[in-house]
Formats: C-alpha cells, sequence, structure tokens
C-alpha cells in the first residue's frame, strides 16, 4: 500500500497521463519483479548461510518503522535522486512524451522519453521502498520459493490496486503510521524467534489492528501541516 502513493509521487512529478499510467504500471512493476527476486535469492543464501542474519532483518524492520514514524510523508526528492542525476548525465533525455515509446530518435540521435523515466523510477523505487517486505516474509518463512511468489503476488496486486486506491490517498493520511507499526511488530517478531514463537493468529490480529486503527483514526482526526 504504501508503494502506491510513492507511485502517484512519480506520476504526479512527471505529469504522467491516465492513460499511459496503466502501461507504464505493468512494464515497471514486471522491473519491479525481476529486481525483487534477485534480492530474495540472494538474502535466501544469506540466511542458508548465516541464519544470525534474520535478526539484522528483524533491527532493520524496527529501524525502518521508526523512521515511518518520524518523517512518515516523506517519499524523497527525485531531483536528487542519484539515479535521476544518473540518467540526466549519462543518457539524452526529451521532455516532451511520444506516446508510449521509451525512445525516439531524432536527426540520427536517440533521445529517451520521460516513459522511460517513469518506468525505471517505479521498478527501482519499488525495491527501494519495499526493501523491508523481502525481511519481513523472512520471519513467516525461509523457503525462497513462497517468499518469491509471496512478493510476485503483492507486486502484480499493487497495479490492480493502483487505481482503487490511487483516489483515497488523502483521506487515509495516518496510514503510515499504522504501516510504521507492523514493521516494528513484524522485526520484533523476529529478534524473539529463538525465544517465543508468536502464534499466527495473534500476529495476524495485530496487523489488522494496527493498519485497522490507522484508517479509523484517518477518518475522525484532522490532517495537519
Amino acid at each position: 500500500v504504501d508503494n502506491i502513493f510513492v507511485f502517484l509521487l512519480i506520476f504526479s512529478r512527471f505529469g504522467v497521463s491516465a492513460e499511459l499510467q496503466k502501461h507504464a504500471l505493468m512494464i515497471g512493476i514486471l522491473g519491479a519483479i525481476v529486481l525483487r527476486a534477485i534480492l530474495i535469492f540472494v538474502g535466501a543464501a544469506l540466511i542458508q548461510r548465516y541464519h544470525w542474519i534474520l535478526y539484522f532483518f528483524g533491527a532493520f524492520l524496527i529501524y525502518t518503522g521508526i523512521q515511518m514514524v518520524r518523517a512518515p510523508n516523506d517519499e524523497g526528492d527525485f531531483e536528487s535522486n542519484p539515479l535521476m542525476r544518473w540518467m540526466r548525465g549519462h543518457l539524452r533525455l526529451s521532455k516532451e512524451y511520444s506516446g508510449a515509446k521509451l525512445s525516439v530518435v531524432k536527426d540520427g540521435v536517440r533521445w529517451y522519453t520521460p516513459m522511460f523515466m517513469v518506468i525505471v523510477l517505479l521498478a527501482v523505487t519499488d525495491v527501494i521502498f519495499a526493501v523491508d517486505s523481502i525481511p519481513a516474509i523472512f520471519a513467516i518463512t525461509e523457503d525462497p520459493f513462497v517468499v518469491l511468489t509471496s512478493n510476485v503476488f503483492a507486486v502484480l496486486g499493487l497495479r490492480a490496486l493502483f487505481f482503487l486506491i490511487a483516489g483515497m490517498a488523502d483521506r487515509f493520511h495516518l496510514l503510515n503510521y499504522g504501516l510504521a507499526g507492523v514493521l516494528v511488530f513484524i522485526g520484533l517478531k523476529m529478534l524473539i524467534a529463538d525465544v517465543w514463537k508468536v502464534p499466527i493468529g495473534l500476529s495476524l490480529g495485530m496487523v489488522a489492528l494496527l493498519i485497522g486503527a490507522s484508517l479509523v483514526a484517518s477518518r475522525f482526526l484532522p490532517r495537519t501541516d
């Protein structure tokens, strides 16, 4: 859900029309799946060799959750993004769209359209902003197949959810606090896994409570600057 707000920011920043958003999401999400698959197999290999890395993952989730509470709406500045700076320094970037084309040739020179930048940012920022989701799933299972397929279905679900949630993004301004709480809870769960395995029912109940509370609070508490 948090990724959807990032996608909205990218589309707004680059002025992507509603017609082109579907095309950009499809290609960008396919790229995100490839990048996630690489991270998952690397993570699985590390866990098999160094079991203690699960504690590192747990601590990382807690840190991420705390950062989200401190800056719940910090999506970053795309102009200072290292990837954007690299593209601007190494590629010829056009300021005009050419339909869904990623590049065009003008006077024998290839130029990359804003659609190319949007798709690259969708794929890369999905992994950056969702780097917490992979350790979180390893808290449930260490089977690489389950971790990979759950990530694939989650990312594919993003495309379907995007157009549903995009219209409600402003209504649930406290959702990031609920997501932060979930990350901290899962991180703590990973850190105490060798001492006490939290029952599945309790885990699901806590996640539902944290997300549900943030949604309800968003309806009753006014947004502040």
